[in-house]
């Protein structure tokens, strides 16, 4: 059975996506209770032992997920209006409001300076920021004492390269190569040796460099790995032992720092695929909405906070305890009167786009093989992603 056969097969919805997106995120969490609990030099010291291949692929999986949902969301949206506004209003805002929480509500509480102080500090106006896509991650005053001081939100770092990731796609469809699989293909192997090439003109050979989580510059690999995998689905074969294997090779490769993690992005994207295309029944959390973005946007400040009350609390399996269920309210309240609200707005989007297409047709000359029209798969198939596409 190859990918394209098993989306149709499970009416273009596998549970598998939706059980990886929200258990990626509570690993996450119990993975960030180190670094919250402890400090980053624990957490690259817990990097150094046999931890560190399950963990380090833990965000390349996230990005995997993203690029191959995302490769649907641009076949299936008739221009690049409906494709970068439903990449807007999916993203910014939850972002938005977790960004308002955390400087309006947790800043003012915890903060150890002068609320007349807290909010004419520079810190905080780049904080807010934060909105625009430019991630600050500081604010006055706060978290000064913790095991890993003034940090508020260490895991927005993934965003930049996630909005990157979406306008290199948005690029290389404009240009019709998204269409052509084998260009594409092509270009993805050239971007994967430029990537290796420019972290070896930075850092050598990298044996000099901690051996923590997997270079920046590869998820984005990771993600357009994603997407070809998505291009070929007809020809890319489905299978249990396969995928299994992937996972297997991936913790090998992951294991062997640097240089395990140049090739990694193929067997972790593929793993990763074959994950999110099995189809178990759905658990009743999953029925009542997708709350693995706002966990992944609200764990860090939710852990910090915790944190601030002393040693008393500063133990990772506390952190996990008082932390994660917290966060799963918020994540809840923000599915519920942010994200899902948010989604409306697609239907004054399509309006939009529509005027749009007229205007282009009349005006512009049409650039062939940019953005597809559906096919076989509804428009809101696969449509609920975690920070990563409708």
């Amino acid at each position: 059975m190859t990918l394209d056969e098993q989306i149709t097969r499970t009416g273009g919805r596998p549970s598998g996506f939706d059980y990886l997106r929200i258990g990626l995120s509570c690993a996450i969490v119990c993975w960030h209770s180190v670094v919250t609990t402890y400090g980053p030099d624990f957490q690259d010291a817990v990097q150094t032992t046999g931890w560190r291949a399950l963990i380090g692929m833990l965000v390349p999986m996230f990005f995997s997920v993203s690029g191959f949902l995302v490769a649907g969301s641009l076949e299936r949206c008739p221009s690049m209006v409906s494709f970068i506004g439903l990449r807007v209003i999916r993203i910014y805002p939850a972002l938005t409001v977790m960004m308002l929480f955390s400087a309006l509500v947790v800043g003012p509480i915890l903060t150890a300076v002068p609320l007349q102080t807290y909010f004419s500090d520079g810190t905080f106006w780049r904080y807010l920021a934060t909105a625009t896509g430019f991630i600050g991650y500081e604010l006055p005053g706060l978290f000064l004492d913790n095991p890993n001081p003034q940090r508020v939100n260490g895991q927005l770092w993934t965003i930049p390269i996630e909005l990157f990731c979406y306008i290199v796609l948005a690029g290389l469809a404009v240009f019709s190569i998204a269409r052509r699989r084998g260009m594409f293909l092509l270009t993805v192997v050239l971007r994967w040796m430029l990537a290796i090439g420019i972290f070896v003109l930075r850092h050598g050979t990298g044996a000099d460099r901690p051996p923590t989580g997997m270079p920046a510059i590869l998820l984005v690999i990771c993600f357009l790995t994603s997407v070809a995998f998505y291009l070929w689905r007809d020809r890319v074969r489905w299978n249990a032992r396969l995928g299994i294997g992937a996972g297997v090779c991936s913790i090998l490769l992951m294991s062997f720092p640097i240089y395990g993690d140049f090739v990694a992005p193929v067997p972790i994207a593929y793993f990763t695929i074959w994950l999110g295309l099995c189809n178990p029944p759905k658990i009743a959390i999953l029925k009542r909405g997708d709350y693995s973005y706002a966990i992944f946007l609200y764990s860090y400040v939710v852990q910090q906070a915790y944190m601030a009350i002393g040693p008393a609390v500063q133990h990772w399996a506390i952190n996990i305890a008082v932390a994660l269920p917290t966060t799963a309210v918020l994540a809840a309240l923000s599915w519920h009167y942010v994200e899902s609200p948010a989604l409306r707005l697609r239907k004054p989007l399509k309006s939009l786009e529509a005027r749009w297409i007229v205007h282009r047709e009349r005006f512009l000359p049409l650039v062939p093989g940019v953005l597809r029209p559906p096919k076989r798969v509804d428009p809101d198939t696969m449509s609920r992603q975690s920070g990563s596409g409708l």
